[in-house]
């Protein structure tokens, strides 16, 4: 077969939304087909995101959903949450809808491009390798040499913007992604108390099950929010923030930091993120 197929995984975060900007402006040709895996665990805001991109692509995103649910997953891992170090949720609720959606193509010898979204000033990062021989994976925003503010850019002139929880949090994904800042659990519990209190629930059910897991390292969720802890968390946030200002170079232009939110939510800890949940 010479059929091809040329796919766009939108995450819900800025630089795959950025890549889809990208190749709408300069490969205009492409039939691509965009997608996002939906865990079902998203926040609000990653679908009224999604909503405002899909408007300018002019096309639809489709959704992949799971044929089996957060809850079903965990039950099966012997209620032992997701972790750095056993990450079920990425296996099972994004990588397993898009294998299932493409196997069948794949399989009768299609050619599928995939196209990630990995920035030029992510050198040691790469996309979603497929053992297929038939997928192609493309990063078109590292071969045109586009960085981190080339991709805010990028959203700000085609006004598409940026998703709105980047005004408290680092990282797209899942409402209690375990690679979130403290801050952000904080923070989350604040602008979304219902998700926090389901994180909570989720994490009660670990903990009885003998997980040795908690979303936040080092402490519970519940010990997290207490009244003096919440407000400790938010005064050592402050004080990185303060460090991280004078790190960083100033604007001549504005004179303000150059420092975005999300560097300065990932303050705390260096830890790359999954491709397909955070790009």
């Amino acid at each position: 077969m010479d059929r091809e197929r040329h796919i766009l995984g939108i995450s819900g975060g800025r630089d795959s939304a950025a890549l889809a900007v990208h190749l709408r402006q300069t490969r205009p040709e492409l039939p691509l087909e965009y997608f996002f895996t939906d865990t079902g665990k998203e926040l609000p805001e990653v679908y009224s995101f999604l909503d405002r991109l899909e408007g300018f692509l002019g096309r639809p995103i489709a959704r992949l959903n799971p044929d089996r649910d957060f809850d079903f997953w965990m039950a099966e891992y012997g209620n032992f949450l997701p972790s750095p170090r056993t990450r079920w949720c990425t296996r099972q609720l994004k990588l397993r809808p898009l294998e299932r959606w493409l196997k069948p193509d794949l399989e009768a010898g299609v050619k599928v491009h995939s196209y990630v979204a990995i920035r030029a000033d992510e050198p040691s990062r790469e996309g979603y390798q497929s053992t297929h021989p038939n997928m192609l994976v493309h990063l078109p925003l590292r071969e045109a040499g586009v960085d981190r503010a080339g991709v805010i850019e990028m959203l700000r002139r085609a006004d598409v913007g940026e998703p709105a929880y980047y005004d408290w949090r680092s990282r797209s994904g899942c409402t209690f992604c375990f690679f979130q800042q403290k801050i952000e659990w904080v923070r989350l519990a604040e602008r979304h108390p219902d998700k926090f209190e389901e994180a909570v629930a989720y994490e009660k059910t670990a903990i009885e099950g003998g997980s040795p897991f908690t979303w936040s390292q080092g402490e519970s969720l519940d010990e997290l929010i207490r009244p003096e802890r919440v407000q400790q968390i938010k005064n050592d946030y402050k004080r990185r923030l303060e460090r991280q200002r004078k790190r960083r170079p100033v604007n001549p232009l504005s004179g303000r930091s150059t420092t975005t939110i999300d560097e300065i939510y990932g303050v705390d800890e260096a830890v790359s993120g999954c491709v397909i949940c955070h790009k």
